[in-house]
């Protein structure tokens, strides 16, 4: 391909690991998806920054985490997909301008990970994250919560990187926040978050790895974890759960080709082992077309598609 040569030669002076057409179903929590023209695995946030400077000016870009809602259609990603959790893992404490402690947790930490550390350092107020199968990028993008608890509601100032490689301190005012949704206002070049900055309240300690553990024991429970998924399918409606609405149309079980609603969480589509992309997608447009038919309610996707059919 025409842009593949200048991101090639750009890879024997940095510290990372670049493929060509990688396949996706390897990066994401439902294993499906075609394959990246290119795949780059930055060793650190300097490493990315040199490879994000050295890439074409119209390379197309996509950065994932831990692959988790996200479906990659099984045409594949054209241009180059970047992956986070390995190399932009720093977790640590910190101060705020007056002295005020926080945490600084890059964008490719697991969320999860983030609730153990708060609470082991005397920190309340995180403890949801344990619920958020995805990394602290991908809950900035997308404001994730679970539990009545939200990202951007403990978020003090978050660190962006752009083309260019400049990185920008911005704060919160900066975006419009809302239910699973984050737009930063001033629309001029592309940024991605590369780490946060946490303002948690004091107390932590036993008590709040004691929540931590149960928020874990209740994912178990409640949701089909011992199959491929990407968590909640479709966002809750106002004063409604997703769940309820497609369980109330008898959709538990509803199947397409290896593609299934899971009968344990209603919300969650599953891949039994061989479906496609196309399978979860057609899932998701029945789901989304049978609730809309019986009760009025469109049913709005909490996951993202890329990539091309």
């Amino acid at each position: 391909m025409k842009m593949a040569e200048p991101v090639v030669m750009l890879a024997a002076s940095l510290r990372g690991h670049l493929w060509c057409d990688e396949p996706m179903s390897r990066h994401t929590s439902w294993r499906v998806g075609g394959p990246a023209d290119r795949a780059y695995l930055p060793a650190d946030l300097d490493d990315l920054r040199a490879f994000l400077t050295g890439l074409p000016g119209a390379e197309p870009v996509l950065v994932v985490g831990l692959g988790s809602n996200l479906l990659v259609r099984d045409g594949g990603v054209r241009g180059t997909v970047i992956f986070m959790h390995q190399g932009l893992k720093r977790l640590r404490l910190d101060e705020g301008e007056k002295g005020e402690p926080l945490i600084y947790a890059e964008a490719g930490v697991a969320s999860p990970k983030v609730a153990r550390f708060a609470a082991n350092h005397g920190f309340e107020g995180a403890e949801f994250l344990a619920g958020i199968p995805g990394t602290v990028g991908g809950a900035l993008a997308m404001n994730a919560g679970c539990y009545g608890s939200e990202t951007w509601d403990v978020v003090d100032r978050v660190l962006t990187l752009d083309r260019a490689g400049n990185m920008r301190e911005r704060r919160a005012e900066e975006y419009e926040i809302g239910y699973r949704c984050c737009r930063r206002l001033s629309r001029e070049g592309e940024e991605w978050f590369a780490a946060a900055w946490l303002r948690l309240g004091p107390g932590g300690g036993e008590a709040a790895r004691r929540r931590v553990r149960d928020l874990l024991a209740r994912r178990i429970s409640s949701q089909p974890l011992g199959q491929p998924n990407a968590g909640s399918v479709f966002r809750n409606p106002p004063g409604d759960h997703a769940a309820r609405l497609i369980e109330s149309c008898g959709l538990k079980g509803f199947t397409v080709g290896g593609a299934q609603v899971s009968p344990k969480h209603a919300n969650f589509i599953v891949n039994l082992g061989a479906a496609t992309a196309a399978d979860i997608e057609a899932v998701i447009a029945h789901v989304q077309a049978t609730v809309k038919g019986r009760t009025g309610i469109s049913l709005v996707r909490e996951v993202s598609i890329v990539g091309e059919v």
